[in-house]
Formats: C-alpha cells, structure tokens, sequence
C-alpha cells in the first residue's frame, strides 16, 4: 500500500535517508559526509507539513514503512527563456535494501505518475548521480530520458 508519510514515520524515513547517504558518501566522500542523512527530523517535520512536498511510503500490512518517494511541486511562469510549465520533481526515492527486487520503487513511480497528472503536471523531473548506476539503471527503465547534464572538473 502507498499512503502521504505523516509525523509519525519520521524514524522509518530517517533510516531509509541513512542508506541513500551511504551509497553517495561511498561514491564520493570528497562530497557526501558519512553518518548524516538529507534533512534532519525538524526539516522532515516541516516537510511534511507542506502540500507543495509530499512524501509517499510504501508500507506492508503492519504498516511499516518499506520505501519512499520525496515530491516537489514547481511551475515556470512568465520567464523570459522558457515555456510556461508545472512540473513534479522527484527529490529523493528510496526502497529499503532488504526489500529491493520486489518491485516497491516501480510502484511508487507508478503511483508518482498519477499524481503528477491529477494535479496538471507536465512532466516528471529528478536528479540522479552518476555514482548511483543501481539509480540510474532505475530511472531508465522507467522511461526517464536525459534532460541536461551537470558536469565537474575536479581540480
């Protein structure tokens, strides 16, 4: 079952942020710090609150909470460059690593889609690290296609 996150699966969300960050600070600790999570419980708390940022979780029928989806939502009004657009932006999915290969992230893409088209959304937006090739292999399956590329030159 997915459902809206609510206050309460604050330490579910906490721990499964704690696996995304390892994978990264494993990638690229000249970047992530180890031990740290994306958003601290008060950022959660705040989050949670806001309809613009919707988190969905996955949860079993002990409603324990297996997987996660962080959605934004952002429009693009009267800018000189760009067409005017109202986008949902993924800002983090996460499965847990002892549920993954059951389909939990497909899902809660799934179930992402359909709410990007009831509330008007053109399109379906995220970031991805190259470090992430399990993520990246993800999204792809799922029909994402490249938008720009973000790129460094390490000095």
């Amino acid at each position: 079952m997915i459902r809206k996150a609510v206050q309460s699966d604050i330490p579910a969300l906490q721990s499964l942020l704690r696996q995304v960050l390892t994978i990264h600070a494993n990638g690229r600790p000249d970047v992530f710090k180890h031990g740290t999570t994306k958003y601290t419980e008060n950022e959660l708390s705040e989050i949670l609150e806001n309809n613009k940022t919707p988190i969905f979780v996955y949860v079993d029928a002990n409603d324990c909470v297996h997987g996660y989806v962080f959605c934004q939502y952002h429009s693009i009004e009267n800018n000189n460059i760009l067409q005017d657009l109202h986008y949902l932006y993924i800002d983090d999915l996460c499965v847990d690593e002892a549920q993954r290969g059951l389909h939990i992230g497909k899902q809660l893409f799934e179930f992402v889609k359909q709410e990007a088209k009831a509330h008007g959304c053109s399109s379906i937006r995220l970031n991805v690290w190259d470090l992430n090739d399990s993520a990246l292999a993800f999204y792809q399956k799922m029909g994402f296609l490249p938008l720009s590329h973000k790129m460094e030159y390490i000095i």
